[in-house]
Protein backbone atom coordinates (compact mmCIF):
# COMPACT_ATOMS: atom_id res chain seq x y z
CA UNK A 1 0.00 0.00 0.00
CA UNK A 2 1.45 3.43 -0.94
CA UNK A 3 2.29 6.10 1.71
CA UNK A 4 0.04 8.92 2.44
CA UNK A 5 2.07 12.18 2.51
CA UNK A 6 0.69 15.66 3.63
CA UNK A 7 2.97 18.30 2.70
CA UNK A 8 2.30 22.04 4.64
CA UNK A 9 3.49 25.07 2.99
CA UNK A 10 2.48 28.59 2.42
CA UNK A 11 5.07 28.92 -0.66
CA UNK A 12 3.03 27.63 -3.77
CA UNK A 13 6.78 26.99 -5.35
CA UNK A 14 7.88 24.76 -3.00
CA UNK A 15 4.68 22.66 -3.09
CA UNK A 16 4.94 22.83 -7.14
CA UNK A 17 8.02 21.13 -6.52
CA UNK A 18 7.59 18.45 -4.01
CA UNK A 19 4.46 17.38 -4.89
CA UNK A 20 5.00 15.52 -8.16
CA UNK A 21 8.52 14.63 -7.07
CA UNK A 22 6.64 12.64 -4.59
CA UNK A 23 4.69 11.24 -6.63
CA UNK A 24 6.79 9.92 -9.11
CA UNK A 25 8.88 8.23 -6.26
CA UNK A 26 4.90 6.42 -5.53
CA UNK A 27 3.56 8.29 -2.75
CA UNK A 28 0.24 9.67 -2.32
CA UNK A 29 0.64 13.09 -1.81
CA UNK A 30 -2.18 15.93 -0.15
CA UNK A 31 -1.30 19.49 0.27
CA UNK A 32 -2.03 22.53 2.94
CA UNK A 33 -1.23 26.02 2.87
CA UNK A 34 -1.86 27.05 6.34
CA UNK A 35 -1.81 25.91 9.83
CA UNK A 36 -5.82 25.15 10.37
CA UNK A 37 -5.68 23.80 6.66
CA UNK A 38 -3.65 21.02 7.66
CA UNK A 39 -4.69 19.95 10.98
CA UNK A 40 -8.30 19.34 8.57
CA UNK A 41 -6.56 17.24 5.83
CA UNK A 42 -4.96 15.21 8.69
CA UNK A 43 -8.78 14.50 10.07
CA UNK A 44 -9.93 13.82 6.19
CA UNK A 45 -6.88 11.87 4.79
CA UNK A 46 -5.12 10.30 7.74
CA UNK A 47 -1.58 10.78 6.36
CA UNK A 48 1.35 8.54 7.44
CA UNK A 49 3.63 11.65 7.64
CA UNK A 50 3.46 15.00 7.12
CA UNK A 51 5.88 17.52 6.07
CA UNK A 52 5.39 20.70 8.04
CA UNK A 53 7.19 24.07 7.43
CA UNK A 54 7.89 25.61 10.73
CA UNK A 55 6.61 29.48 9.51
CA UNK A 56 2.73 28.79 8.19
CA UNK A 57 -0.18 31.74 8.40
CA UNK A 58 -3.11 31.32 10.99
CA UNK A 59 -0.60 29.00 13.09
CA UNK A 60 2.51 28.35 13.13
CA UNK A 61 4.19 24.39 12.35
CA UNK A 62 5.06 24.27 15.51
CA UNK A 63 2.07 24.79 16.58
CA UNK A 64 0.29 22.46 14.45
CA UNK A 65 2.99 20.09 15.03
CA UNK A 66 1.80 20.32 19.08
CA UNK A 67 -2.01 19.94 18.33
CA UNK A 68 -1.32 16.84 15.92
CA UNK A 69 0.33 15.19 19.04
CA UNK A 70 -2.59 15.43 21.14
CA UNK A 71 -4.19 13.34 19.19
CA UNK A 72 -2.52 11.54 16.00
CA UNK A 73 0.56 9.29 16.09
CA UNK A 74 1.54 10.61 12.27
CA UNK A 75 5.01 11.09 11.69
CA UNK A 76 5.76 14.69 11.67
CA UNK A 77 8.91 16.74 9.22
CA UNK A 78 9.76 19.59 10.27
CA UNK A 79 10.87 21.84 7.29
CA UNK A 80 12.20 25.30 8.15
CA UNK A 81 14.43 27.96 7.19
CA UNK A 82 15.48 28.25 10.58
CA UNK A 83 19.18 26.69 11.75
CA UNK A 84 19.29 27.93 15.64
CA UNK A 85 20.03 24.49 17.75
CA UNK A 86 17.36 26.19 20.11
CA UNK A 87 14.65 26.22 17.20
CA UNK A 88 15.76 22.74 16.21
CA UNK A 89 15.97 21.40 19.66
CA UNK A 90 12.19 22.91 20.25
CA UNK A 91 11.00 21.12 16.98
CA UNK A 92 12.05 17.77 18.21
CA UNK A 93 10.35 18.26 22.00
CA UNK A 94 7.14 19.56 20.25
CA UNK A 95 6.82 15.47 18.74
CA UNK A 96 8.57 16.03 15.45
CA UNK A 97 10.26 12.39 13.98
CA UNK A 98 12.88 14.54 12.06
CA UNK A 99 14.34 18.16 11.16
CA UNK A 100 15.16 19.50 7.48
CA UNK A 101 16.44 22.68 7.16
CA UNK A 102 15.84 24.90 3.75
CA UNK A 103 17.35 24.76 0.93
CA UNK A 104 17.42 20.84 0.88
CA UNK A 105 17.65 18.53 -2.04
CA UNK A 106 14.63 16.79 -3.23
CA UNK A 107 17.06 13.49 -2.63
CA UNK A 108 18.05 14.39 0.62
CA UNK A 109 14.19 14.84 1.44
CA UNK A 110 12.95 11.55 0.27
CA UNK A 111 16.29 9.61 2.17
CA UNK A 112 14.78 11.49 5.39
CA UNK A 113 11.28 10.61 4.61
CA UNK A 114 11.70 6.84 3.66
CA UNK A 115 14.14 6.56 7.34
CA UNK A 116 11.05 8.04 9.09
CA UNK A 117 8.40 5.57 7.54
CA UNK A 118 10.91 2.51 7.82
CA UNK A 119 10.97 3.55 12.07
CA UNK A 120 7.43 3.99 12.01
CA UNK A 121 5.28 1.66 10.13
CA UNK A 122 5.25 -1.84 11.15
CA UNK A 123 7.89 -4.18 9.65
CA UNK A 124 6.85 -6.83 7.18
CA UNK A 125 8.11 -9.60 9.46
CA UNK A 126 5.96 -11.01 12.04
CA UNK A 127 6.76 -9.59 15.39
CA UNK A 128 5.46 -10.98 18.56
CA UNK A 129 3.42 -9.33 20.95
CA UNK A 130 5.25 -8.07 24.05
CA UNK A 131 3.73 -7.89 27.56
CA UNK A 132 5.42 -5.77 30.15
CA UNK A 133 3.50 -5.78 33.33
CA UNK A 134 -0.16 -3.98 32.22
CA UNK A 135 1.18 -3.09 29.13
CA UNK A 136 0.58 -4.27 26.03
CA UNK A 137 3.36 -3.70 22.76
CA UNK A 138 2.06 -4.58 19.70
CA UNK A 139 4.96 -3.89 17.46
CA UNK A 140 3.32 -5.03 14.11
CA UNK A 141 0.25 -2.79 14.69
CA UNK A 142 2.12 -0.02 16.09
CA UNK A 143 -0.58 -0.21 19.35
CA UNK A 144 -0.25 -0.13 22.91
CA UNK A 145 -2.55 -0.86 25.65
CA UNK A 146 -2.95 -0.87 29.51
CA UNK A 147 -5.12 -2.47 31.93
CA UNK A 148 -6.90 -2.94 28.19
CA UNK A 149 -6.91 1.13 27.31
CA UNK A 150 -4.98 1.95 24.31
CA UNK A 151 -2.25 4.57 24.58
CA UNK A 152 -1.68 7.13 21.72
CA UNK A 153 1.53 7.24 21.14
CA UNK A 154 4.01 9.27 18.84
CA UNK A 155 6.31 7.26 16.47
CA UNK A 156 8.99 8.23 18.56
CA UNK A 157 7.67 6.99 21.87
CA UNK A 158 6.31 4.20 20.62
CA UNK A 159 10.05 3.60 19.20
CA UNK A 160 11.49 4.22 22.62
CA UNK A 161 9.40 2.09 24.44
CA UNK A 162 10.19 -0.90 21.99
CA UNK A 163 13.40 0.07 22.50
CA UNK A 164 12.74 -0.26 25.94
CA UNK A 165 10.54 -2.91 26.50
CA UNK A 166 12.84 -5.04 24.41
CA UNK A 167 15.25 -5.81 27.07
CA UNK A 168 14.48 -5.30 30.43
CA UNK A 169 16.83 -4.16 33.01
CA UNK A 170 19.35 -3.23 29.99
CA UNK A 171 20.75 0.10 29.83
CA UNK A 172 20.98 2.46 27.12
CA UNK A 173 22.85 5.53 26.87
CA UNK A 174 20.98 8.40 25.89
CA UNK A 175 22.97 8.38 22.86
CA UNK A 176 21.60 4.87 21.98
CA UNK A 177 18.05 5.92 22.43
CA UNK A 178 18.55 8.58 19.99
CA UNK A 179 19.82 6.76 17.16
CA UNK A 180 16.95 4.05 18.03
CA UNK A 181 14.04 6.27 17.73
CA UNK A 182 15.65 9.47 15.48
CA UNK A 183 18.46 7.85 13.68
CA UNK A 184 21.52 9.38 13.38
CA UNK A 185 20.91 12.89 11.97
CA UNK A 186 20.81 14.48 15.74
CA UNK A 187 22.88 11.96 17.96
CA UNK A 188 24.04 16.05 18.84
CA UNK A 189 20.79 16.54 20.72
CA UNK A 190 20.70 13.78 23.40
CA UNK A 191 18.99 15.75 25.88
CA UNK A 192 15.80 15.69 23.55
CA UNK A 193 15.31 12.14 24.95
CA UNK A 194 14.94 13.33 28.14
CA UNK A 195 12.01 15.21 26.69
CA UNK A 196 10.88 12.07 24.98
CA UNK A 197 11.17 9.84 28.04
CA UNK A 198 8.80 12.94 30.21
CA UNK A 199 6.21 12.54 27.82
CA UNK A 200 6.15 8.66 27.47
CA UNK A 201 6.18 8.57 31.19
CA UNK A 202 3.08 10.91 31.75
CA UNK A 203 1.11 8.39 29.04
CA UNK A 204 2.44 5.33 30.51
CA UNK A 205 3.31 5.19 34.44
CA UNK A 206 0.80 5.05 37.13
CA UNK A 207 2.92 7.98 39.23
CA UNK A 208 5.26 9.26 36.71
CA UNK A 209 6.98 10.64 39.61
CA UNK A 210 7.85 7.18 40.83
CA UNK A 211 8.22 5.03 37.42
CA UNK A 212 8.32 1.26 37.48
CA UNK A 213 8.40 0.86 33.98
CA UNK A 214 11.06 3.60 32.43
CA UNK A 215 13.43 3.64 34.74
CA UNK A 216 16.11 6.61 35.08
CA UNK A 217 20.05 5.07 35.86
CA UNK A 218 21.77 8.78 36.79
CA UNK A 219 24.47 9.45 34.98
CA UNK A 220 24.60 6.95 32.54
CA UNK A 221 20.61 6.67 30.41
CA UNK A 222 17.42 4.82 31.45
CA UNK A 223 16.39 1.09 31.37
CA UNK A 224 12.60 -1.12 31.37
CA UNK A 225 12.20 -2.48 34.65
CA UNK A 226 12.71 -5.68 35.26
CA UNK A 227 10.69 -6.62 38.14
CA UNK A 228 7.32 -5.99 36.53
Amino acid sequence: MEAVILVVDDEPKVIEVIKPFLEGEGFKVYTAMTGKAAIEMVEVHHPDLVLLDWMLPEMSGLDVCRELRQTRDVAIIMLTAKTDEFDRVMGLEMGADDYITKPFSLRELLARIKSVLRRVQPQTEKRDVLRRGELVIDEEKFRVWKQDQEIALTPAEFQLLVTLARRPGVVYSRLQLLQATMGDAYLNYERTIDSHISHLRKKIESDPSNPQYIQTVHGVGYRFGDQL
